[in-house]
């Protein structure tokens, strides 16, 4: 938008986001073959694990003292809650193809979106509620038989 000064650099690194999603799904499918679901999830953590410090390391983002009780709970409960998502999710792709799998999950969008306005007072523009309603809408078909 014209005029608009928020830093839209979050769109490349949203799309970046949802490419390796994307190429998450497919491989996720493939390394959960043959082995339990709760295992797969437990390598794939202690392999994000290193490469997250890895990376804070070599960013040189390390400051630990810096993180505040409140921002250490809530990064906990996120935590938290990616773990029982990747749990629930490689499960689901054991179970079910990628093509009907990665669609449900990308309801994550609309229920982030409607936690945002519940909890954080989020005001998305109308165009975005739409999306929405059609992210919806495409989760849909692709339950259909």
């Amino acid at each position: 938008m014209p005029g608009n000064k928020m830093n839209e650099s979050f769109v490349a690194w949203a799309l970046l986001s949802a490419l390796f999603a994307g190429m998450t799904a497919v491989l996720g499918k493939k390394g959960v073959e043959g082995i339990p679901s709760n295992l797969a999830v437990a390598i794939r953590v202690c392999v994000v694990l290193v490469f997250a410090i890895g990376v804070a390391f070599a960013t040189h983002q390390t400051q630990f003292a810096t993180v505040s009780k409140r921002g250490l709970l809530f990064l906990g409960l996120s935590g938290i809650m990616t773990g029982a998502s990747w749990l629930c999710y490689f499960r689901a792709l054991q179970l079910g193809p990628v093509s009907r799998v990665a669609p449900i999950d990308k309801l994550s969008f609309v229920i982030a979106m409607l936690l945002g306005i519940a909890f954080l007072r989020e005001r998305p523009p109308v165009h975005v509620l739409m999306g929405a309603g059609l992210v919806v809408v495409g989760v849909l078909l692709t339950l259909r038989p």
